[in-house]
């Protein structure tokens, strides 16, 4: 069993449409599959299928924690926080923010008295449910929390545990190249790159096939909202990284009121990547 990656640089590109629709198809063709909505800042699978989710555990993350006892307020904290967490004013104890804090231990490593620990604050959730015949697990980040790649990697480790329970796992990562994507990408066998014949979508498309190639994990390449003649815009990409269109997913009525309805798309383009990814299996 492999686990794929849909993936994509661009935003809105249909990379969740395209792994609801797969999972689905999956699902009638017997197979016991996850699907892993990664996107922590803005998970939207559920809404696709459907799915009423339930809370299944919190995220936590380390942060910095004061002994003012043990502090003479030297300021040496402060000026090693990256992410401006703390500010320290002569003659005064640290003032911290903690959601600012993303746990890295610059203050906590710099403090000369000791004076610093650790603590923990929830950053975010994993959710669970079902339908279709699919699992569903979902990320989401607290509002306001900057490290989405916390709640992604916890995510991971449950995959991790319970893989050995599926036939298919199918990830749908964020959009970007960004940690949260790193993090996601890092428990897939294989990718499928979403693309849109623009030039953003084009310029986009390079940037994440550049780093699936640095972290060696094969892709195919999806163009999605296809027209006859526009997929020429993503040509030198794909061309440059060796590859051939693998399918295209037409720009079509039907499909996006099936979007808006919550009903999975249903096309010859979709049941090609089934196949391949059963392929892969």
């Amino acid at each position: 069993m492999k686990i794929i990656g849909i993936t994509g640089g661009k935003g809105g590109t249909g990379k969740s449409t395209v792994a609801t629709a797969v999972a689905v198809e999956l699902a009638r063709r017997g197979k016991k599959v996850l699907l892993c909505d990664m996107d922590a800042d803005c998970p939207n699978d559920h809404l696709l299928l459907g799915i009423e989710r339930k809370q299944a555990c919190e995220v936590f993350q380390r942060i910095a924690k004061w002994g003012l006892d043990k502090c003479d307020n030297c300021g040496k904290c402060a000026k090693v926080c990256r992410n401006n967490a703390i500010v320290c004013v002569e003659g005064s104890a640290p003032m911290f923010m903690a959601k600012q804090c993303n746990g890295c231990g610059a203050c906590v490593i710099e403090c000369p008295r000791d004076a610093i620990s650790w603590d923990e604050k929830v950053v975010g959730a994993i959710y669970k449910g079902s339908n279709f015949g699919i699992d569903l697990l979902s990320c989401e980040l607290e509002i306001n929390e900057p490290v989405s790649e916390i709640v992604v990697a916890k995510a991971c480790e449950i995959i991790a545990a319970d893989k050995g329970k599926y036939d298919h796992i199918i990830v749908d990562t964020a959009a970007g190249t960004h940690c949260d994507v790193i993090a996601a990408l890092g428990v897939c066998d294989a990718a499928l790159c979403i693309t849109e014949p623009t030039p953003l979508g084009a310029h986009d498309l390079e940037l994440i096939c550049k780093l699936l190639s640095r972290m060696k994990i094969d892709f195919e390449i999806v163009v999605n909202r296809y027209e006859t003649g526009r997929d020429k815009i993503v040509d030198a990409v794909v061309s440059k990284y060796r590859k051939a269109v693998f399918a295209k997913v037409p720009y079509s009525k039907k499909i996006m009121m099936d979007y808006s309805n919550a009903v999975p798309v249903k096309h010859k383009s979709i049941e090609k990547i089934t196949a391949w990814i059963e392929g892969s299996a």
